[in-house]
């Protein structure tokens, strides 16, 4: 977290030693990326021919794009060349991203070649051959270490003579070969609009042009945030992008140079922006060209299904029931019941609309984030934690403020009021984990625009709060509740069962983001608001007031959450009997290279469904055999906090949140599995 937020800081000090290494004399020692200089094709004179400086690193070496990034300096050039010669701009290939210790690089770690335009003078002679020399200095870097290096380079350009080519055949087809790398120029120039916050750019990109992994690099230096998270649209033909600026970045500029990089085969454009009108909205695209998606009466229906189906989760089932059966209170009229059972929808429905509005703000703002995003934060999952405990404690009986709403002080407002907070509750505490029906409709929500998306998290509302509402509306289900008596103490007694487990998950969840010490003072809090809700209940018992102790268990409880530090991230281990990997981009473009096939799956500690699959499926003897006779490379995506690259995987493959599983076969064929996964399931894909 520190050296996150002092990242400029630490930027500039190391393009200071950078500087300080490229004025050291160089040692003996043989360079880390060796350096050749290579003639094109022939060319008449006064015509221009291609001049490839290539680069070949060692294994684990890389060198640099034109602009380093946010540490590191590019090549530099000091020719030597015949009178009347003269080179161009130098035409580098698409680079790549590394992020190291949160500094992010521009860099090549492979064999790469520098293109550079050679003008033959108009007065040499044809059939001659012409030396040039030139004095190159480049960084050479590891993740860890960096070494100044430099080489005199030689070759000599033919002076052709306007008949057949008299070099060797393969000349021509390995200049084309290091020209396939290089970004194609786009022949429209793009818009830019420049902002104290972020550089935003319109990119004219026909719509049939597939978007994998796009990264745009800006050729101006300490213009924008390197490392920051880039927000890509589609809006008709137009690409927009929008590129968080840096600290300390100049104040203006009339034009900018950039590459788009297409996909993690390092296709790529070249464009230039000017001044211009940048349109904002469009559909928003990530590390993947959008999905095709169901139509808009599909999905409504989809996330109507899931939010039903959400109403089995241990930490909703109580609250329901218990909500349910207050509607068999004696001398209940129908009238009362209904708009009960409409101010709970409505409850509900405003969370799912806040939530969704929220996911959709910060979205547009350009943070990666996605379905239960609120999970991701620490200091969210302790309240959740804190409230969980609190409802078991009142389940139990050991005071009697109650869940939300289930107990009035008698009048229809008060039960109208306490229905729409329980709806409130009950949809904040549902909603972590996106499951069957709901996947499809939560990812196509991040996809389309405002008011269609906004619809399907009213729909996901309407699903979850539908059992209540039936009962509200069909007085032949409310007829056959019970009715009230002592049998409902014993009910809520052991309603408070599968509310203490989901305070226990969610205890565990604790200790899973924060570590032992933060688990701690969290569990520290928990038992001092127990405590203050006990005391709390014992004035209850003896007729005395208590509003004094409820207000102190909410400052205690509120107090202690704000106070709590901000736990770092935890460190990236993962336990598994599969020979598992972290996911990155950057892998799934080398696993897919490699021919064998890829499993990725993405989870979270917060997402039920997630674990009860790696227990049922992923995490299973049947499976390490299969797919290690396969050859399977598998990638493990942890989301339980948040992480930009994740989250733009999930926005390209149309999922809003986790599980997600994707099969990629031998031929590179991704499939999208489903979310509830089946015990043979794994061990099929890898065998057929």
């Amino acid at each position: 977290m520190k050296l996150r937020r002092y990242r400029h800081f630490v930027a500039l000090l190391c393009q200071l030693l950078a500087i300080l290494l490229w004025n050291t004399p160089a040692a003996a020692a043989p360079n880390h990326i060796a350096a050749e200089l290579v003639a094109g094709p022939a060319a008449t004179p006064g015509a221009e021919t291609t001049i490839a400086i290539r680069m070949t690193p060692d294994e684990g070496w890389h060198g640099y794009w034109v602009n380093p990034g946010d540490a590191g300096l590019g090549m530099q050039l000091e020719w030597s060349l015949p009178d009347g010669a003269s080179v161009g701009e130098p035409r580098y290939p698409v680079p790549q991203t590394l992020l190291v210790q949160g500094l992010m690089n521009h860099v090549y770690e492979s064999e790469y070649a520098v293109l550079v335009p050679f003008t033959v003078p108009a007065d040499a002679a044809p059939g001659s051959r012409m030396p040039v020399r030139v004095k190159a200095q480049w960084l050479a870097c590891t993740e860890e270490i960096c070494v100044p290096e430099r080489a005199e380079l030689a070759t000599e350009v033919t002076v052709g003579t306007g008949q057949a080519a008299e070099e060797a055949p393969d000349v021509a087809a390995r200049f084309d070969e290091w020209r396939r790398h290089l970004p194609a120029p786009l022949d429209a120039t793009a818009a830019m609009a420049l902002t104290d916050k972020a550089l935003r750019l319109a990119i004219p990109l026909p719509a049939s042009v597939e978007l994998a992994s796009p990264h745009v690099f800006i050729r101006e230096d300490k213009l924008v945030d390197y490392a920051a998270p880039q927000a890509f649209a589609r809006k008709g033909d137009t690409l927009l992008v929008t590129i968080p600026r840096a600290r300390f970045a100049p104040r203006g500029a009339d034009e900018v140079e950039g590459v788009l990089k297409l996909d993690a085969a390092g296709n790529g454009i070249s464009f230039t922006a000017r001044p211009g009108e940048v349109p904002t909205g469009g559909v928003p695209v990530a590390s993947g060209e959008a999905p095709d998606l169901p139509a808009l009466p599909w999905l409504l229906l989809a996330a109507l299904a899931g939010g039903l189906l959400l109403n089995v989760m241990p930490c909703v089932f109580p609250i329901l029931s218990l909500k349910a059966l207050s509607l068999a209170r004696a001398g209940e009229s129908e009238a009362h019941a209904r708009i009960e059972g409409l101010a709970y929808a409505a409850g509900v429905i405003v969370a799912c609309l806040v939530l969704g509005g929220v996911l959709l703000a910060l979205r547009a703002g350009g943070e990666q984030v996605g379905w239960a995003f609120q999970l991701q934060e620490p200091l969210v999952v302790v309240a959740l934690f804190l409230l969980a405990a609190a409802i078991t404690a009142n389940l139990l009986g050991l005071f009697e403020f109650t869940v939300p709403g289930f107990v009035g002080n008698g009048s229809p407002r008060s039960y109208t009021q306490g229905a729409f907070a329980t709806g409130l509750l009950a949809a904040f505490v549902a909603t972590p984990c996106t499951g069957p029906f709901m996947a499809s409709a939560m990812g196509a929500a991040l996809l389309l625009p405002v008011l269609p998306a906004l619809a399907l998290f009213a729909a996901l509302g309407l699903g979850i709060a539908l059992p209540f509402l039936a009962v509200a509306f069909v007085p032949a289900l409310r007829t056959r509740l019970p009715r009230p008596g002592a049998w409902m103490v014993k009910f809520r007694h052991w309603m408070a069962l599968p509310m203490g487990l989901t305070a226990l998950a969610l205890a565990w969840l604790v200790w899973k983001v924060g570590g032992t010490g933060f688990a701690a003072l969290t569990f520290g809090i928990a038992a001092v608001v127990i405590a203050i809700l006990a005391w709390l209940g014992r004035r209850q018992r003896k007729g005395q007031g208590a509003a004094v102790q409820a207000i102190v268990a909410l400052l205690a409880a509120a107090g202690g959450t704000l106070l709590l530090p901000q736990p770092a991230p935890p460190a990236a281990h993962i336990e598994s009997i599969l020979d598992t990997r972290p996911f990155s981009e950057e892998a799934l473009a080398k696993a897919r290279a490699s021919g064998k096939p890829v499993f990725v799956y993405m989870t979270a500690d917060w997402c039920l469904t997630c674990k009860v699959n790696e227990e049922v499926a992923i995490e299973r003897t049947e499976t390490r055999t299969a797919f290690d006779k396969a050859g399977v490379v598998v990638l493990r995506g942890d989301w339980t906090r948040r992480d930009p690259e994740i989250t733009r995987y999930l926005t390209a493959q149309g999922a809003a949140g986790v599980p997600l599983y994707v099969w990629y076969a031998r031929d590179g064929k991704a499939e999208q599995l489903p979310q509830v996964l089946t015990p043979a399931l794994l061990a099929e894909k890898a065998g057929g």
